[in-house]
């Protein structure tokens, strides 16, 4: 097995799901570890006051976090391409279509990836990519050894994929 390959199995399954919630951005109200000032909505351009504008009425009612978050989600959806935006839709009704355990175990297992430090973030964000670049049987295949790995085994990659990443 290749070195990229058994890093992706030490850490596809964590990663993959950890940096979906990123990609998502379905954290993005955590994204700001201070409490963000509000933000005015007559600051707002006007393409984002129009991709906002359900919430219009109430935006000065929204906790300043919600509105910083909302503001800083549409500067990011108006700066995509046609093809990201569609992608991107297409991961969030992925997303709305998990289970709200799943999703709550998404939320957590992307705080844990926030109170990484940042190089171990790249180090994951890095697998992340190697992984994405296998053919998708490739993929599907390092799934399935991971599924029938026992805990000890899966505990083992870890450590090994640790230790070459801290060498």
């Amino acid at each position: 097995m290749t070195r990229v390959t058994t890093v992706a199995a030490g850490r596809s399954a964590w990663a993959a799901a950890l940096l979906c919630a990123l990609v998502l951005g379905v954290a993005t109200r955590d994204a700001c570890a201070d409490a963000p000032a509000g933000v005015e909505w007559s600051t707002l351009n006007g393409q984002q006051q129009q991709l906002l504008k359900k919430f219009e009425g109430q935006w000065s009612q929204l906790p300043p976090e919600r509105q910083a978050a909302l503001a800083k989600g549409s500067s990011r959806w108006l700066a995509m391409t046609p093809d990201q935006r569609a992608e991107s839709k297409q991961r969030f009704e992925t997303w709305r279509a998990l289970p709200p355990e799943q999703r709550a175990q998404m939320r957590e297992r992307w705080q844990q990836f926030k109170g990484l430090p940042p190089d171990q973030q790249a180090h994951i964000r890095e697998n992340f990519q190697k992984f994405h670049q296998l053919t998708p049987a490739q993929r599907q295949q390092l799934r399935e050894k991971w599924r029938k790995m026992t805990p000890a085994e899966r505990q083992r990659q870890r450590e090994r994929a640790h230790e070459r990443h801290s060498h």
